[in-house]
């Protein structure tokens, strides 16, 4: 049976190429994976881009308004399709989601996530939540603070400062910039963790 795999981690955990690696993986065994990209997400167009270099254009820009598993049917029969990759899956609608679910289950294609579990005030995104309730696989991607420790949380800085407070969504380089901070950091640079 084909699983809905969330893999999440910090900023800078890799999450990007590590999907780029396995994509590729699956095209050097004469396997098609489709690489889904929530439109929301304007940093690299329409491309997914890693830190160290790695890049390819994505086969769908997902829409906030579209119907995963029939955008992904239009592009290629579900039958045809291999995996289906999804970069920047914080940002998929809970919906969406679980089309994704259904995507492996029933269609089985395996479905692979990846993306930030909270945003910069440490709130869950909503696709990321929903994937942390129905995923069956979770994993954590980890990456290292400044001071060494393991980063967990994801610090936003507006014109070098840190911020507390803001619009969820900020695309890295556009209007903001981020950190991968340990809790300790968090603290000292953003302020208290606060829910609600």
């Amino acid at each position: 049976m084909a699983k809905l795999y969330f893999r999440y981690g910090a900023m800078n955990s890799g999450k990007s190429t590590m999907l780029l690696q396995a994509a590729f993986n699956y095209e050097e065994r004469d396997q098609q994976p489709l690489i889904v990209k929530p439109g929301i997400d304007t940093k690299a167009g329409d491309a997914i881009t890693s830190r160290i270099g790695a890049s390819r254009p994505v086969d769908i820009l997902l829409g906030a308004d579209q119907s995963l598993r029939d955008t992904v049917g239009a592009k290629a029969p579900l039958g045809s399709v291999d995996a289906v990759f999804i970069d920047e899956a914080q940002f998929l609608t809970p919906a969406q989601v679980d089309e994704a679910f259904v995507m492996a289950v029933t269609d089985g294609v395996p479905v692979l996530a990846y993306g930030l579990r909270a945003d910069f005030m440490t709130r869950a995104f909503p696709g990321s939540l929903r994937l942390l309730e129905i995923a069956h696989s979770v994993e954590e991607l980890k990456t290292i603070c400044r001071c060494g420790s393991k980063a967990v949380f994801n610090a936003r800085r507006v014109n070098g400062e840190f911020v507390s407070h803001g619009n969820q969504v900020a695309i890295d380089g556009e209007h903001a910039e981020y950190e991968s901070l340990c809790g300790r950091c968090y603290m000292a640079k953003v302020g208290p963790v606060q829910h609600g």
